[in-house]
C-alpha cells in the first residue's frame, strides 16, 4: 500500500470522527469513523500514520483552546494526540501478539475504556473527547446512559465500527443482522425510555444569572460593586415570592476574598441584602477565595508560600450558599490542568517552590474532600463549578450525597463564541440523563438555561448577552443505576487490560502460541 494512501486513509479516520462530534456534527459518522484505522491497522500499521487520523480529530474539535494559550493549546493537542495512538499502538501490539493480528478487534474497546478511565482520573485529566460525549447533540438515543454512563457510548461506537468494518472484509447474513442490530436496537430503547419517561418530584423555581462579563478585559478589572450590580439588575425583576434559588456563575466575585473573614466581603453583604428583599430565596454564586493554611501545610502541594513569611495559604475556586444568615461552601475538586493545577509528580514537586514564589499566582487550587451538596431547608444542590460537569462519574458523587437537583455555574467566556462553550452545555445534557437530575446552569457570557430529567434544554439564552432566565425544574430523589454502580464498566476494562498486558508478558516470555 503506498505511502499516500495509507496517510490518506488515516486523514479520513480524524475527519469523519471530528465531523461527528458536537454540536454541529452528525453523530452517525462516528459508527464509520474508525473503520480506515482498523484496515490500515490489518494491512499496514504505522505509529507515525496512525497518529495523523488521532492528530486530525483533536486538532478539529479542540482547537478553540488556543484562545486562553496558544502554546498551551498546542501541547495539549500533541500531547492527547500521541497518547490516543500509543493506545491503538498497543491494541495493535497485544492483538499481533495473542492472535497472531488474525482475531482480537474487540481488544480496542476494552483498551480505549482504560484509556477514558484514565482521562477521568489522572492528574492530566482530558475526558472532553471520550467517545460517549459523540452523542450529547443526541439525546435521545442514549437515554440508556442512566444504566451505562457514557462509557456505554464508546462501546456502541467502537462495537459498531469493529462488525461493520468485518462485514465489509467478508459479508455474512450473520454479520448483515447483527450491524442492524447494533445500530438501531439501541436507539429504539432509548426512545422508548425517552417517551415514557416521567419526571417526579416537587417544583423549584430557579433564576439564572448571566453578568456577561468579559474575561479578558472587565471580570477581574472591574470594582465588586459594578460586578454585583451587573449580577443583580437582571436578577431583581425575575425574582418573585416562589424563587428558591438565584444563581451566578463561576468565579463572579473578584474580591479577593479571605474565607476566614467573608462576612467583611462587600460582595456578601450586598448579596445580603439583596437578599433581605427577597428573604424566600437564596443566592448560589462562584468565587475566588483564598484560605488560610495550617502550620504542617508544607508539604501540601496545594499550600502557598507567603512573600514575606514562612507560613502557607490556599486558593479556591469556591461555589458559594449564601442565605440572610448562613454561608455555606463546595470548593472545586475536578481542576483544569495548566489553568488550576499543576500535576504533583515528584519531578515538579522539586520546582513547587520556585513556582509558587513569583508572586503567588502560580500553583495549584486547593480541592474539597468529598462532593459536597450545599443545602437549603428540604433541598440539596449538587453544584458543578465549569470543568467538573464533564465528569459523570464524580457528579454521581453529588448525587449520592443527597442531591436532588444539579447547578453547573461556569465561565465559558474564555473561550469566546467558539464550539467551546456550545460543546459544554450539550455535555450538561448527559449528566442530566445519567442522573435523572434536572440542570440549571448559570454561564458568564453564555449559555445559560435549564436541562430537564430527560435532557431536553427546555430554554437557554443567547451568547453575549447581558440577561437572566427563571425556570422551574422538578427535583428527584431516585437514584439511577448509573448513580449507584458508577463507572463500573470503565473499571472493568482496567481489570481486562491488566489481564491482557500480563498474558501478552507470559505469551513473550515463554515464546508458545496463544491457545484461541
Amino acid at each position: 500500500m503506498k505511502t499516500l494512501t495509507r496517510i490518506g486513509l488515516a486523514l479520513l479516520s480524524g475527519l469523519l470522527i471530528a465531523a461527528a462530534w458536537p454540536v454541529r456534527g452528525l453523530a452517525p459518522l462516528a459508527f464509520v469513523a474508525f473503520i480506515p484505522l482498523l484496515y490500515l491497522e490489518d494491512k499496514h500499521y504505522s505509529y507515525w500514520i496512525s497518529s495523523i487520523a488521532f492528530f486530525t480529530w483533536n486538532a478539529l474539535t479542540t482547537w478553540w483552546v488556543w484562545k486562553t494559550t496558544a502554546a498551551g493549546t498546542i501541547a495539549m493537542i500533541v500531547v492527547n494526540s500521541l497518547l490516543m495512538t500509543s493506545v491503538f499502538w498497543t491494541y495493535h501490539f497485544v492483538k499481533s501478539k495473542l492472535y497472531n493480528g488474525k482475531k482480537g478487534y474487540y481488544l480496542i474497546m476494552v483498551f480505549v475504556l482504560a484509556f477514558e478511565y484514565m482521562h477521568l482520573n489522572w492528574q492530566l485529566n482530558w475526558p472532553w473527547l471520550n467517545l460517549g460525549n459523540v452523542f450529547s447533540h443526541y439525546h435521545t438515543w442514549v437515554q440508556w446512559y442512566e444504566f451505562t454512563g457514557i462509557a456505554g457510548g464508546t462501546v456502541w461506537v467502537l462495537l459498531a465500527n469493529i462488525v461493520i468494518y468485518r462485514l465489509l472484509k467478508n459479508y455474512s447474513k450473520r454479520l448483515a443482522f447483527s450491524v442492524i442490530a447494533i445500530l438501531f436496537v439501541p436507539i429504539i430503547i432509548s426512545k422508548i425510555q425517552y417517551h415514557s419517561y416521567k419526571e417526579t418530584g416537587s417544583d423549584v423555581e430557579i433564576v439564572v444569572v448571566q453578568p456577561n462579563l468579559d474575561p479578558y478585559t472587565e471580570e477581574f478589572t472591574l470594582s465588586p460593586v459594578k460586578i454585583m450590580d451587573r449580577n443583580l439588575k437582571v436578577a431583581e425583576p425575575l425574582v418573585t415570592d416562589s424563587t428558591c434559588f438565584v444563581v451566578s456563575p463561576e468565579s463572579a466575585v473578584q474580591e479577593d476574598i479571605w474565607l476566614e473573614r467573608i462576612d467583611n466581603s462587600y460582595s456578601v453583604r450586598r448579596l445580603r441584602d439583596f437578599l433581605n428583599n427577597h428573604p424566600k430565596s437564596c443566592y448560589v454564586i462562584g468565587i475566588s477565595a483564598y484560605g488560610m493554611a495550617p502550620d504542617d501545610a508544607a508539604d501540601d502541594f496545594a499550600a502557598r508560600r507567603f512573600m514575606d513569611a514562612e507560613k502557607y495559604y490556599y486558593a479556591y475556586n469556591t461555589a458559594t450558599l449564601i442565605t440572610r444568615d448562613s454561608i455555606q461552601f463546595y470548593h472545586k475538586s475536578r481542576l483544569t490542568p495548566g489553568a488550576e493545577s499543576m500535576p504533583s509528580w515528584w519531578i515538579l514537586r522539586m520546582m513547587k517552590n520556585h513556582a509558587l514564589d513569583l508572586g503567588g499566582t502560580v500553583g495549584t487550587l486547593k480541592t474539597d474532600s468529598e462532593a459536597r451538596a450545599l443545602e437549603l431547608d428540604n433541598h440539596k444542590i449538587g453544584t458543578l463549578i465549569c470543568y467538573e460537569s464533564v465528569f459523570g462519574g464524580y457528579v454521581t458523587e453529588f448525587v449520592k450525597n443527597g442531591a436532588d437537583l444539579l447547578f453547573v455555574i461556569t465561565n465559558d467566556g474564555w473561550w469566546g463564541n467558539s464550539p467551546g462553550h456550545r460543546q459544554h452545555l450539550e455535555f450538561s445534557k448527559l449528566r442530566a440523563i445519567e442522573t435523572r437530575r434536572s440542570v440549571a446552569r448559570s454561564a458568564n457570557t453564555g449559555i445559560s438555561g435549564f436541562i430537564n430529567q430527560r435532557g431536553d434544554i427546555i430554554e437557554q439564552s443567547k451568547y453575549w448577552e447581558h440577561t437572566a432566565l427563571r425556570n422551574t425544574l422538578k427535583t428527584n430523589d431516585r437514584l439511577t443505576f448509573y448513580v449507584r454502580y458508577g463507572d463500573y464498566i470503565y473499571k472493568l476494562s482496567v481489570f481486562v487490560t491488566a489481564l491482557l498486558a500480563a498474558l501478552t508478558i507470559v505469551k513473550l516470555i515463554i515464546g508458545k502460541q496463544w491457545k484461541h
